[in-house]
């Protein structure tokens, strides 16, 4: 499933913040973008990615800022002596007030901003608050894929559901043709019948527009094989339908699970399970009573000397 998570933090030093991305992926592939110096951080990602997910390309990328954090300020000692110095030389040749303390130190490089090193225990703290805010975004994104996922569910049951009244409607459709043809004929028939004198069987036939249907002993066997393959056929599909449904289709029903596919889909497109056994829908056709010239003409099994 795709989705979009983000998570913010920061301290006095710095702000951070993680933006996660996923699509779907039929394996885990997780990439990193993380800024210098934190490099560090991508083997605990990966193992707590790969704890939470299975599946899906992820892609994880973290912004540092420095944040303004306030300044610690001391005085030059030099340049200040410097300047008192000057001061006091200048008095005595140029007419002005004495030299005042904020005047001073209003000037520049008299005062000067001192930044403090961090300690170990600080970076530590501030690494674990950026682990934690990646693993609040990697709830953040199972949340929305969840989200996603029933929404799609619903949409394709939705429209499983659409197809099936389709369905259904086209076989009314369907059921009612033959007997609105059989109307139209039959009134055409009449009129041609009362038709003076009388006319003959193909005529007739040809004035409909049918074709009459020639009796051929050969027409007749192919159409009861063609039967007979399809009753073949609807076993072998209600054998795996059940198989899937069985004890030894657990593993396959939860994949299917897992990929969104509940058992309104499974029924409607008639999935099913080949079980591992060797022969399985031979024994079960067989107990049915077909033959296995029948198997082969259907496509279910192929010829050979193990058959």
């Amino acid at each position: 499933m795709t989705g979009f998570a983000r998570a913010q933090g920061g301290d006095d030093r710095v702000s951070w913040t993680w933006e996660l991305r996923s699509v779907n992926s039929r394996g885990l592939d997780q990439r990193y973008r993380l800024p210098g110096g934190w490099e560090a951080l991508e083997p605990e990602l990966r193992l707590l990615a790969g704890e939470t997910l299975s599946r899906g390309s992820l892609q994880a990328n973290l912004t540092v800022k420095a944040a303004r954090a306030p300044a610690k300020l001391t005085v030059n000692r030099g340049v200040l002596d410097q300047l008192v110095a000057l001061a006091k030389e200048l008095e005595t040749e140029l007419p002005a007030a004495p030299a005042r303390l904020d005047g001073l130190l209003g000037l520049r490089g008299v005062l000067e901003e001192i930044e403090e090193e961090e300690s170990e225990e600080q970076q530590t703290l501030r690494r674990k608050a950026v682990r934690d805010g990646f693993a609040e975004a990697l709830d953040a994104l199972v949340a929305m894929r969840g989200q996603e996922g029933a929404r799609l569910q619903t949409l394709v049951e939705s429209h499983l559901e659409r197809i099936v009244e389709l369905e259904a409607a086209a076989r009314a459709t369907a059921a009612s043709q033959p007997a609105a043809i059989k109307a139209r004929l039959q009134a055409l028939l009449a009129e041609l019948l009362e038709a003076e004198p009388a006319l003959p069987e193909e005529r007739l036939a040809q004035e409909a527009g049918v074709e009459l249907p020639k009796y051929s002993a050969e027409a007749e066997r192919r159409e009861r094989e063609r039967k007979s393959l399809l009753d073949v056929v609807e076993l072998a599909a209600a054998f795996f339908e059940d198989a899937l449904q069985s004890p030894q289709g657990a593993g396959a029903r939860g994949y299917l699970a897992d990929r969104g596919i509940g058992p309104k889909v499974q029924q409607a497109f008639r999935l099913g399970f080949a079980p591992g056994e060797r022969g399985a829908l031979k024994t079960h056709l067989a107990h049915h009573g077909v033959e296995q010239e029948q198997m082969l003409a259907a496509g279910l099994i192929i010829a050979g000397e193990d058959i």
